[in-house]
This record gives structure tokens, C-alpha cells and sequence, in this order.
């Protein structure tokens, strides 16, 4: 395969003033979050304790916590108190309506090893398709106005059955997506005891008015903080460290009306990630996710911000801002590939701090699994600017099809300081570049790059 490679080099007169358009998007910024709704949580406290739980015992306390939750909920609800201390889970914390989970300072949720506990299965979503499979620690379905805060710890287990899972779950990993691409009922998608695929840490799936504030989460399963079709989700001064395989730190997941800020992540995987749904299950349960703002978090670990792979419903109208990214593989990670279909589009990435990434910018569309094919993801309307890079192996590397290259993105006011390789490029046309600056040397113009056969 022969690539040919045409750049034209232009002058700075094209450059749009850059304060004009990060005004636009602080007023679309501003439109979103003032929509966004907080959980209605009456004003009443009930402390786990009196349900007959014991702190650093070591005996299971989930049967306590739980009553103390439904009890709560039943009155109409409140906020469940978990004291300082360490509280045992041998299975899953249910989460209900008008319920406010409470972790005060010095307090540890510590759940099971045992991955039978996490039994018997939930319907839920596993990177981006519908089945039952192991119930995620903490988990709620088809509930409003619902909290989990204070300072202190969700603890998945250091030691836990779960995490050796990441190298047996290729078998089951294929048959879910078969299944999804084939529109196997979803009652028909069992993945319980005898299969391997991880359960997140925490989960919600179905929601309205979610409030995830100032807690720590560690040793995570799978995802750390999953929200799967869910609308009014204000996510802030959280703190994710959690570096087993695929530890997101939070995942959107078909999710409308969403912030994550002023929170800190150190991660075996993407920090934050946006994602829609896989594949012919994701196209047909058609749920974008739409209008979400990430700003001002601290990030680190594998990757730093993402959209897809799972992206088939669609995502438009995201704000990634005033973040700082530390260092990993990938600070800019977007996926898709022929099975997912999808429309990425009106995405913006402005006034970021990048510390050292392999990849600054990685446009992956040719993300490998492909069982049906013939289905590329369409990114458009993106919008990279006011960014500072100090270092980096690759600044932009994508990749796409020769019959949907990567097009109608921009790159405005990037200096990245140190980089071995500017471009690595397979089918993208018209990448606008205004004063993007790779080791000094500044470039304006038009990019592009189209394999011939």
C-alpha cells in the first residue's frame, strides 16, 4: 500500500482570534451545566449502625447496610451514614431512589473477594452491550435522584477473584458481541457463574439526577464509575485510583446533561471516556450521549480523555476543558472501527496543560474486533485549541478508511515543545492547522493523507 502525503504550509492570516472562540464555548459551556438538575434527597440521616453493623470486625455488614437503605428508602428517603471505619460487603450494595449513600471521613466500603457474592446476575451493560452478567459492587437501576458522597473510600479489594479475569474473558468477550451484532434477546445474554466478564465498581443504569461527590474509589473490577443511560449527572471533587486492566475512571455512558470537575484520576485505563453503545445492540438501542462537560480535573494513568470505542448511538456536544493531563499512552484517544456505525460530532478540546503522553492526539478508527464490518465511525465538527504540550513520541497519529477518511477537524493554538514524530496518518483529508507549533516550527494549512491501493 502506497500513501500519499500532500501538506500545504500556509501563512498565520487564516487564524482565527482565539478569546472569540473560547467565549463561544464557555457560553455553550454555561447553557449545559445550568441545566443539569441536583437529586432531591429529603433532609433525614440514619446511620448503618443501628441496623446492628459493626466497624473493623470483619464480619459481613451488607445485610445491615442494606436494611438500612431500603428501610430509608421506604420512608421516603434520605441519607444512609457510614461512619468511620471499615465496613465488610460480602455482595452488592443496592442503591435506591431519594437515597443518599454517605461515606464520612475515615470510612472504608470494603467489598468481597469471593466473586460468587456478586451473584445472582443484573442487567447491565458490558462495554457497550446489553446482557446479565456479575453485579456491579455498587449498583442502581431505574432510580431517581440519587447520591453517593462524603470522603471516604469505595474499596473494591486488593485481592479480589475478579481481577485475573482480564486474561480469561477473550471467550465470553466474543460471544457477547456476536450476540449483540446478531440481536440475541437480551434475557437470553446470561453470563453468570462459569463466564469471566468483570462487573464495574460502581453502576448506574437508568437514572435521573445522580450526584457522585468527594469519595475515593480503588481496586476496581472493571470500569470504576459506569453511568449507563442516564440524564442530570454531576460528577465532582471525586478521586479515582484504580490501575487493574480497563480501570476507566468514568465512563458516560448513553448519558444527557452531564459534568465531571475538580476531580483527580490515576488510572489503568482512560480517565474519561464517553461512550454510546456497541455496535448493532448500540445502533438499535439508539441512546446518544449528548451535552457533557469535563473540566478542570487532574488526570493520569494509561490515557487521559476519550470518546468510543462503544460510540455506535452517537455523542455530540462535548466540552473537554481546563484539564491537565499528566502522563500515559494517550493524552486524546479516540476509537471506532466497521462494526460500530456512529456519529461523533461537535466535540471541542480547549485549554489544556499536557504534561507527557506516547500520543497526543490518536484518532484510532480502525480499532480492531471486527466481526461485521462495512460499518465505519464518523467523527466531525472537533475543534482542538489552546493547547500546551511539553512532551511527546507522536503529536498526531489516526487512522481511518479510504471511503470515510477522518475529516472536518481543527488544530488551533497547539505548541507542543518536544516530540520525536510529528504525523503518523492513513486517511484523513483537510486537517486544518492554525498555529500549531511541533518543536518550534510552526505549521498553518491543511493536511492530508489518503492511501492509494
Amino acid at each position: 500500500m502506497k500513501k500519499a502525503l500532500f501538506f500545504a504550509a500556509l501563512t498565520a492570516a487564516s487564524c482565527v482570534n482565539s478569546p472569540v472562540f473560547a467565549a463561544a464555548y464557555q457560553n455553550e459551556i454555561n447553557q449545559i451545566v445550568n441545566k443539569i438538575e441536583l437529586p432531591k434527597i429529603p433532609d433525614v440521616s440514619l446511620d448503618i449502625k443501628k441496623f446492628g453493623a459493626i466497624a473493623n470486625d470483619g464480619k459481613n455488614d451488607l445485610d445491615a447496610i442494606q436494611n438500612a437503605i431500603d428501610t430509608l428508602s421506604r420512608q421516603g428517603g434520605g441519607k444512609i451514614v457510614i461512619p468511620a471505619g471499615t465496613w465488610y460487603c460480602e455482595g452488592t450494595v443496592h442503591l435506591r431512589s431519594k437515597i443518599n449513600l454517605h461515606l464520612s471521613q475515615g470510612a472504608q466500603l470494603l467489598f468481597s473477594t469471593n466473586t460468587e457474592h456478586y451473584l445472582p446476575v443484573v442487567k447491565t451493560r458490558w462495554e457497550g452491550t446489553e446482557m446479565y452478567g456479575y453485579s456491579p459492587l455498587v449498583y442502581a437501576a431505574n432510580v431517581e435522584d440519587v447520591a453517593i458522597t462524603g470522603t471516604g473510600l469505595i474499596d473494591g479489594n486488593l485481592q479480589s477473584e475478579f481481577h485475573p479475569w482480564y486474561d480469561k474473558q477473550q471467550p465470553d468477550m466474543q460471544t457477547i458481541r456476536k450476540m449483540g451484532i446478531a440481536g440475541i434477546p437480551v434475557e437470553q445474554r446470561q453470563f453468570g457463574l462459569g463466564t469471566f466478564l468483570r462487573p464495574s465498581l460502581i453502576q448506574f443504569f437508568g437514572a435521573k439526577r445522580i450526584l457522585l461527590e468527594g469519595y475515593t474509589s480503588k481496586n476496581s473490577p472493571f470500569w470504576v464509575n459506569h453511568i449507563v443511560y442516564a440524564e442530570h449527572v454531576t460528577i465532582r471533587d471525586i478521586k479515582v485510583d484504580s490501575h487493574f486492566p480497563n480501570n476507566d475512571g468514568v465512563d458516560l455512558d448513553s448519558v444527557k446533561y452531564a459534568v465531571v470537575e475538580n476531580s483527580h484520576f490515576r488510572t489503568g485505563d482512560d480517565a474519561v471516556v464517553i461512550k454510546s453503545g456497541r455496535d448493532k445492540d448500540g445502533r438499535d438501542i439508539a441512546k446518544p450521549s449528548q451535552y457533557i462537560v469535563v473540566r478542570n480535573n487532574d488526570m493520569g494513568g494509561e490515557d487521559g480523555i476519550g470518546l468510543g470505542s462503544e460510540m455506535s448511538g452517537g455523542i455530540s456536544h462535548v466540552y473537554f476543558v481546563d484539564n491537565v493531563l499528566r502522563k500515559g499512552k494517550a493524552a486524546i484517544r479516540f476509537k471506532g472501527s466497521l462494526d460500530r456505525g456512529g456519529l461523533v460530532e461537535h466535540i471541542r478540546v480547549a485549554n489544556l496543560k499536557i504534561e507527557e503522553f506516547d500520543e497526543v492526539f490518536w484518532f484510532q478508527l480502525n480499532y480492531p474486533g471486527v466481526i461485521q464490518g462495512g460499518l465505519p465511525s464518523i467523527y466531525r465538527d472537533i475543534i482542538f485549541e489552546n493547547i500546551q504540550v511539553e512532551k511527546a513520541k507522536v503529536v498526531l497519529e489516526a487512522h481511518a478508511y479510504k471511503d470515510e477518511p477522518l475529516s472536518n477537524v481543527v488544530f488551533k493554538n497547539v505548541t507542543v515543545n518536544q516530540a520525536e514524530t510529528p504525523f503518523v496518518l492513513d486517511n484523513v483529508t483537510d486537517l486544518k492547522l492554525q498555529a500549531l507549533i511541533i518543536n518550534g516550527q510552526r505549521m498553518d494549512g491543511n493536511l492530508s493523507s489518503i492511501s492509494q491501493e
